[in-house]
């Protein structure tokens, strides 16, 4: 008798963690590897959180907590929101997460039905799309470009007919571009007049070069925002993020939370609860983004690379690399095993068009970024 599998985990891969497994498997054979592949900062968590994890692990019993989170960081989030946007929020509306991944696998959940229809942006980051399939909800792909800034606008949404629910992203993954304070809150009437709920992933606010990310919780309570300790904060591998709940969706949010994860880390809320505090560090970090972001751009302008989405946050620059091939997956195959340098295909973010794009990730040190920048001005005429 054959077993069968379930057709909603034929979700596609990941294909930005398919390239770190590629690189990392060449970095353990001893050849060299630059990663500028994955979202991930290369600096480790603040020192006042290192410091706040070894005290918890000398005194603290380290055990299940409150599935929504301790209330002390709740407590934190909650004194976040009121210091750095002015918005009053109460901690009984936050929980927190085992990262901004668990996230969305709640909110979906306890936001909409199977078979309802979700808006997100393409080139957008794939796991919306490929968890939502999971969940066998429908994913309606927006396509977006330099007309509306990458982003979505109310006047794509009237062409796609009903909505159950809109995702947006502002700092996005992959392009950097933001959603300015008055189209957010367009946006977000919209979805209040037509009854389509808004999913703010909120991430990457902190990493931003030219103004301040507006928060959708300033719109009204009806939205989810999603936000994580991984980017700003540093915290990537702790797997702690957050989530503000509308009132509606709060209790079966807990269950889903009981029931799939027990609680977040507890060693991971502990350490973090110093990091809002820890601004002047990790500010310094944003300023090294920036620097590695001007390094990337001038070198890949010199190369004839120069279209690219403006990345206005987060640290990615998505470049069109269409001139010279629409295959960015054999683009970066090739780029890997030739220089050891490791990006992402643009056919993660986008199945339609990413094949002329591709992903560099900035994140990590200026000697880093420039070797791989270097790399790949020499590789680049040469790739026939």
């Amino acid at each position: 008798m054959t077993l069968r599998a379930s057709r909603r985990g034929l979700v596609p891969p990941f294909i930005a963690m398919d390239v770190l497994r590629a690189a990392n498997q060449r970095e353990a054979a001893g050849v060299d590897v630059i990663h500028l592949e994955v979202g991930q900062p290369g600096t480790s968590a603040p020192g006042a959180v290192l410091d706040a994890a070894r005290r918890a692990l000398a005194d603290e019993r380290i055990g299940y907590t409150d599935a929504i989170g301790i209330a002390p960081l709740r407590q934190a989030i909650a004194a976040h929101y009121r210091a750095q946007y002015g918005v009053a929020v109460d901690p009984a509306e936050i929980v927190v997460t085992t990262g901004s991944s668990a996230a969305f696998q709640l909110a979906f959940l306890a936001a909409f039905e199977p078979g309802a229809r979700v808006g997100l942006a393409i080139p957008g980051y794939p796991a919306y799309r490929n968890i939502l399939t999971a969940l066998d909800i429908e994913p309606v792909l927006i396509p977006v470009g330099e007309n509306t800034h990458y982003q979505p606008t109310p006047e794509l949404l009237t062409d796609l007919g009903a909505l159950d629910g809109l995702i947006v992203a502002s700092p996005a993954n992959p392009t950097g571009t933001m959603i300015g304070a008055a189209d957010l809150a367009r946006l977000a009437g919209y979805c209040r007049d037509y009854g389509i709920r808004l999913v703010s992933d909120e991430i990457y606010h902190g990493i931003t070069y030219e103004t301040a990310a507006a928060t959708a919780r300033a719109h009204g309570r009806e939205g989810v925002i999603v936000n994580s300790f991984s980017k700003y904060y540093s915290m990537t591998g702790w797997r702690l993020g957050w989530m503000l709940v509308p009132p509606d969706l709060a209790r079966s949010v807990e269950c889903l939370a009981q029931n799939f994860y027990i609680s977040p880390p507890a060693l991971s809320q502990l350490a973090a609860l110093p990091v809002f505090g820890c601004r002047a560090e990790l500010d310094g970090h944003v300023a090294r983004y920036r620097a590695n972001r001007d390094l990337l751009i001038r070198t890949l302008a010199s190369i004839g690379l120069t279209r690219f989405a403006p990345a206005e946050g987060a640290f990615y620059l998505y470049v069109d690399i269409s001139s010279g091939t629409r295959d960015s997956e054999d683009f970066c195959r090739r780029l890997l095993a030739e220089t050891g340098v490791a990006v992402t295909p643009g056919l993660d973010f986008d199945p339609i068009h990413g094949g002329g794009w591709v992903r560099f990730s900035f994140a990590g040190s200026t000697e880093d970024v420039s070797e791989a920048a270097r790399r790949l001005a020499d590789w680049l005429p040469r790739m026939g």
